[in-house]
């Protein structure tokens, strides 16, 4: 299994130990105002966004490594062009509207489109699609791998270090945090493929000893499989994270830019990850848990201090995604929940009852974290029952010729979210965990985002038609 010098564990934990440091370290320049708690006053910078944005998105290290050594380098065509594809279209359509509104939350924006009810429960569905339980997940099992701890343990400590610093610096600290991780998940990787090529050779290495599929654009796997996950990859379009740090910008050229440069990054990263998985196969064809590819391969081929670097750019990768989405959570139950409605009694009500948003959705992942310990299985359940809710009335949001009345936007999200999750929840009853049998052999995705773009066109005549009845009227 796993061995770690003792140098190893001391550059491990003197990694915690600067994430922390650095993250009270940029609390410092925290005020009182809520745009600084929460968007760090609106000031990003191209490289600062570029790197919070990259590290934020890229966040499950170690699903890549079982997905990359399972199927080769479909991983990249999965995991990496559906999220390409989608992230441009948000660059070049959306970044600079959600800079220019000046909102500080997705609920923000609906509430001034379609009012409070649906502000409301556009806060819900943030609130459960930004929690970042299979991140806890993750950073929990790789805790106890490196230490030997016990897997409950492993969670709530690396979830308690994760986020403690953002309860005094918002997310200033959070995109100070960011800018480390990432440069840390760079090194870490850019370390393993020189040490895999030493010991193994190249390219002739790899294709002399992987699957032929691990070598084809699909690795093996349906067309269908791969066009769910294109699907999925919506999730972009209604990321809490995406939105939030588009408003952080400081301005919306600056938004722009920086998600087109994250592009770049995610797929050399792509690249890095996707190379390190063939190699783990290559190198370890019968791992009996590919979870552990990345692990196991750094276990093959690094030396001392390398392989404390490696461990720490995987825990980089997962603890800017974890942070990132904690905050976005917490931010939920301050800003959207408890503050639109308790804002004009108390001018701090948002800072405080974000703090306390931290403590609640820590609380959240880790029992989710410890009821569903599947990280596939989590983002799956997770994006399968939110996305149809909030996708097709927060795009209309941003075009006024698509924009529907609030009580058919409301009705969008409410229905379109009730009928993916009834969906997905029947598929369980009438299945098992593994094997779900879907109703009517429907992947329970599609029939939400059908009712809800229904809902959504009966909205659109429901308006011609009264504006034309108006016209008649006043004929």
């Amino acid at each position: 299994m796993v061995s770690l010098s003792f140098v190893d564990i001391l550059l491990i934990l003197l990694y915690f130990s600067a994430v922390v440091f650095i993250g009270f370290r940029a609390a410092r320049r925290q005020s009182s105002d809520s745009v600084d708690f929460l968007l760090a006053g609106r000031t990003l910078t191209l490289p600062m966004f570029v790197a919070t944005l990259v590290s934020t998105w890229y966040g499950g290290i170690l699903g890549m490594g079982e997905f990359s050594y399972r199927y080769g380098i479909s991983n990249w065509v999965v995991f990496g062009v559906p999220y390409y594809l989608f992230a441009l279209i948000f660059a070049l359509v959306l970044a600079r509207r959600v800079r220019e509104t000046n909102f500080l939350t997705i609920p923000d924006k609906l509430e001034v489109s379609y009012g409070r009810h649906t502000a409301l429960l556009g806060a819900l569905l943030t609130f459960l699609l930004s929690a970042p339980a299979a991140y806890v997940l993750m950073l929990g099992v790789l805790v106890q791998l490196i230490f030997g701890l016990n897997l409950a343990l492993s969670i709530v400590v690396s979830t308690f270090l994760t986020v403690v610093y953002l309860y005094s610096g918002g997310f200033r600290s959070d995109v100070w945090a960011n800018a480390f991780e990432f440069v840390m998940m760079f090194v870490g990787f850019l370390l393993i493929l020189p040490f895999a090529y030493i010991q193994f050779g190249g390219w002739e290495f790899i294709t002399e000893r992987v699957p032929e599929l691990h070598l084809t654009w699909h690795g093996g796997n349906s067309w269908q499989f791969i066009a769910v996950w294109f699907f999925i990859a919506l999730w972009t379009l209604v990321d809490p994270a995406f939105h939030q740090r588009c408003a952080a910008a400081k301005d919306g050229a600056t938004a722009q830019k920086g998600i087109l440069v994250s592009v770049l990054f995610w797929f050399f990263f792509d690249f890095l990850t996707t190379s390190a998985g063939l190699y783990a196969r290559a190198a370890m064809p019968d791992l009996r848990e590919p979870m552990q590819a990345y692990p196991l391969l750094a276990e093959a081929t690094l030396p001392s201090v390398a392989k404390g670097l490696f461990y720490i750019g995987m825990l980089a990768t997962i603890m800017s995604s974890l942070s990132s989405l904690m905050f976005i959570s917490a931010a939920t139950v301050g800003n959207d929940l408890v503050g639109r409605i308790k804002r004009g009694d108390d001018p701090h009500v948002v800072g405080r009852w974000t703090k306390i948003g931290l403590i609640l959705s820590a609380l959240f992942s880790i029992g989710l974290a410890l009821f569903l310990p599947s990280v596939v299985g989590i983002w799956y359940t997770i994006g399968t029952c939110i996305i149809p809710g909030l996708l097709v009335p927060l795009m209309a949001s941003y075009f006024k010729p698509l924009e529907m009345p609030p009580r058919f936007a409301f009705w969008s999200m409410l229905t379109g979210w009730l009928v993916s999750t009834t969906s997905l929840v029947a598929g369980q009853v009438m299945g098992d965990v593994r094997t779900p049998a879907y109703l009517f052999g429907v992947e329970p995705m599609y029939p939400g985002l059908t009712v809800s773009v229904l809902v959504w066109g009966m909205g659109k005549v429901w308006v011609k038609f009264s504006s034309k009845k108006l016209l008649d009227i006043h004929l």
